[in-house]
């Protein structure tokens, strides 16, 4: 894969995703219908994917493309490819918290080591550039020109005093009883992936998950982490993550900063 070709592309496709979510978001009333899955999804999630997977399948027709809204359609064997969640918090969306990103990544070899997450509401655009460094964009948000671009990096955590960031829309008990096992400062609540970038930018050292994920809604989070020096593991052995699992179900997984000492 040529990097300086796919980074502008995906950044791209995604501030353009963005606009399409934002003008349904900011419309009086949409619709929510569910999935077979019963999660739910709008027209948003639609409109971003249609605009996402014909920007990727354009640019790089022979990498496989795997999309949330598509998976029924995948067969996936591949080990390298492009995935996409149009619209990571869709019930953040719903609900009108701005908490909502659009993520499309490359994954090599099982890793994701490229990826754009772009959170249209809040106006934050996390990204790695070509030779796998992550950065915050800041700015007009041009679609062709990067505006200001800040490089970002992972926390040296205080195991006596940490910053937590778990799920807004899937807290639970087991989730509190883990958190409970550290010395903990703060500790925050967020949507979608940028939780990832929240640890990513230092804003917090530490965010598990104990609750169903799929790879399309971790791998760009993922990748930008990677590009910041932090790591994401599965719960369970504290092996890294990896990608291109046979139905696309992710383990309970650990994303932190270096330097945190992982409780079992």
């Amino acid at each position: 894969m040529d990097f300086s070709r796919l980074v502008p592309v995906i950044r791209r496709l995604a501030l353009e995703a963005g606009d399409r979510i934002m003008e349904i978001y900011n419309s009086p009333e949409f619709e929510v219908r569910s999935k077979s899955d019963a999660s739910p999804v709008t027209a948003a999630d639609e409109a971003a994917d249609a605009v996402i997977a014909a920007g990727l399948r354009a640019a790089f027709p022979d990498v496989t493309l795997i999309t949330e809204e598509q998976a029924a359609s995948h067969d996936l064997t591949a080990q390298t490819f492009l995935i996409v969640d149009p619209l990571d918090g869709t019930k953040e969306f719903i609900q009108r918290r701005g908490d909502f990103t659009v993520n499309i990544a490359y994954v090599e070899n099982g890793v994701p080591t490229r990826g754009v997450v772009y959170a249209p509401a809040q106006g934050r655009l996390f990204y790695t550039t070509e030779d796998g460094a992550a950065v915050e964009e800041t700015g007009a948000l041009d679609k062709e020109k990067p505006g200001n671009l800040r490089r970002i990096g992972v926390s040296t955590p205080d195991n006596g005093a940490l910053m937590v960031v778990a799920s807004k829309s899937h807290r639970d008990a087991a989730t509190d009883d883990y958190i409970a096992k550290y010395a903990v400062k703060d500790m925050r609540s967020a949507g979608s992936s940028l939780k990832f970038c929240l640890v990513a930018t230092g804003e917090a050292d530490l965010y598990p998950r104990l609750g169903r994920t799929m790879e399309w809604d971790t791998a760009a989070g993922d990748a930008v982490l990677r590009g910041a020096g932090g790591h994401v593991v599965r719960f369970d052995d504290h092996t890294p993550l990896a990608y291109g699992k046979p139905g696309w179900d992710n383990p309970f997984f650990i994303a932190y900063a270096p330097g945190v000492e992982l409780r079992k």
